[in-house]
C-alpha cells in the first residue's frame, strides 16, 4: 500500500535560490507543453500525443529526463481529466491553459538516492555534460525503509519540503460481504451514517466550520487593510504574506480535522462490521447558486470540503476492506418514509403529520440506504441510539 510523507529540508535559507531555480525549470517545461500542444492542435486539429510531447521537451532544461517527463505526464493527465469532465456535462471546465512561474519537480526510480539523512537528486545532462546533483539534508525519514521510496517531489508551501511516496508492502484486505451502511454528508454534521442493523453515528462538523469561519474573518480583515495600500508596496507585500500565512495554516488545520473525521467513521464501520458504504452524491450542490441563496448560505456551500472528505474516506475505507459507492440522494431528506409526503425541513429534526419523527441527518441516511437496497424510501423497524463523535 502506498503512503505519502513530508520531509523537512534543513538549512533551506541558503538553498532557496537553487530550489527556486529547480521549480522554475519545471514551470518552463509545463509552459512549453502548453505551447507545443496548442501549436500541434492548430496545425493538425488533433491533440499532441505522449511520445511526441516527450520528444519535443527532451533536455530543454537542466533537469533529469524523468523529471521532465513527469511534468509532461501531469499535463496529459490534466488534459484527460478536463475531457472527462466536459464529457460528463461540466461547462465550467477548461483544458490546461495557464502558464506557471513555479511547478513541483519530481524524481523517480534511479533519479534519486538516499544515504542516511541526505537525499541526492540528479539534475540530468545538459549540453552533453552531467550536471552537479542537488544534495539535501532532511528530517522525517524515521520509520521509512529507503528501498521502499518510489518517488520524491519538491514542493513549496510557505517553505520548501520533499514529499515522498513509499510502499509499506501491505496489501488491502479482501472485501467481505457483511452489512451495508449509508452516509449523508453535511455541513453541520460532516458525516451522518445509518447501518442495516439500526446502528447510527453522527460526526460533528463544527470544528471544520470554525476553521473556515476564522479563516474568512482574518482574510477579510487583511484584505480590507491591503485595499488601502498601493499594490506592490512594502506594506502591501506584508499584508499579502500575512494572507498566505492564514491560508496555509487553515489548510493544515482543515486537513487534520478531515483526517480525524474520516478515521472516526472508518473505525466505527469496522466495529459495526460494515463492508459496503453508500454515500449520497452531493457533487454540484454549490453550482448555480449565485443570486438564488443568501450570501452566508452561498459561502457555507463554497467552504464545504466534501471532495477532500470523500478522497480521505475512500482510501481509508479501502485499507480496511470497505467498499465506498456514490449513489443518488435526491429527495432523501424531504421524503417521509412512512407516508411519502415531501416537505423541506428547516430544523434539525424531521416531524411529519403522520407521526414519523427522526434526526434530520440520520433521516437522510436511512432513506439513502433503503432507496439503494430496496428501491424506495421505507421505514426501518430496528433503530438503536445514535452515537455522537467529534474529530479531536
Amino acid at each position: 500500500m502506498y503512503h505519502g510523507k513530508r520531509l523537512l529540508i534543513r538549512n533551506q535559507t541558503k538553498l532557496k535560490p537553487t530550489l527556486d531555480a529547480c521549480n522554475k525549470a519545471s514551470a518552463e517545461v509545463w509552459n512549453l507543453c502548453l505551447q507545443k500542444a496548442k501549436d500541434h492542435h492548430l496545425a493538425t486539429g488533433k491533440w499532441i500525443g505522449k511520445t511526441q510531447l516527450q520528444t519535443e521537451t527532451k533536455q530543454i532544461v537542466a533537469l533529469h529526463s524523468q523529471s521532465i517527463q513527469a511534468v509532461a505526464h501531469k499535463y496529459l493527465n490534466a488534459r484527460l481529466s478536463a475531457k472527462e469532465a466536459k464529457t460528463a456535462g461540466r461547462k465550467d471546465v477548461r483544458y490546461p491553459y495557464k502558464e506557471k512561474f513555479f511547478f513541483n519537480t519530481k524524481w523517480v526510480g534511479q533519479a534519486f538516492s538516499i544515504e542516511g539523512n541526505v537525499v541526492t537528486l540528479s539534475m540530468g545532462i545538459q549540453n552533453g555534460k552531467r550536471q552537479t546533483p542537488l544534495k539535501l539534508q532532511v528530517s522525517g525519514l524515521d520509520g521509512i525503509a529507503v528501498e521502499t521510496i518510489k518517488e520524491v517531489e519538491l514542493c513549496h508551501d510557505t517553505h520548501y519540503y520533499l514529499s515522498v511516496t513509499y510502499d509499506d508492502g501491505m496489501e488491502n484486505p479482501p472485501l467481505k460481504q457483511q452489512q451495508a451502511a449509508s452516509v449523508d454528508l453535511g455541513e453541520i454534521h460532516s458525516i451522518a451514517s445509518f447501518a442495516e442493523d439500526g446502528a447510527s453515528v453522527l460526526i460533528s462538523g463544527r470544528k471544520v466550520r470554525s476553521i473556515h469561519q476564522l479563516r474568512n474573518k482574518k482574510l477579510a480583515e487583511l484584505q480590507r487593510l491591503q485595499s488601502k495600500c498601493k499594490k506592490g508596496s512594502r506594506q502591501w507585500r506584508k499584508y499579502q504574506k500575512a494572507k498566505n500565512f492564514v491560508r496555509t495554516k487553515s489548510a493544515r488545520q482543515l486537513q487534520d480535522a478531515l483526517h480525524k473525521t474520516t478515521k472516526n467513521f472508518v473505525d466505527w464501520c469496522a466495529a459495526q462490521q460494515v463492508s459496503t458504504v453508500y454515500v449520497g452524491d452531493v457533487e454540484g450542490v454549490e453550482r448555480n447558486t449565485k443570486g438564488k441563496k443568501r450570501k452566508k448560505v452561498t459561502q457555507k456551500l463554497s467552504n464545504w470540503s466534501f471532495g477532500k472528505l470523500m478522497a480521505y474516506l475512500t482510501y481509508k475505507a479501502k485499507a480496511k476492506g470497505i467498499d465506498i459507492q456514490k449513489v443518488d440522494e435526491a429527495y432523501s431528506t424531504q421524503t417521509c418514509p412512512v407516508c411519502h409526503n415531501r416537505k423541506k425541513h428547516t430544523g434539525r429534526n424531521v416531524r411529519c403529520a403522520c407521526g414519523y419523527k427522526s434526526h434530520r441527518d440520520i433521516h437522510g441516511a436511512k432513506n439513502i440506504l433503503s432507496k439503494t437496497l430496496y428501491g424506495d424510501f421505507l421505514p426501518w423497524a430496528i433503530e438503536e441510539q445514535t452515537k455522537y463523535l467529534r474529530p479531536c
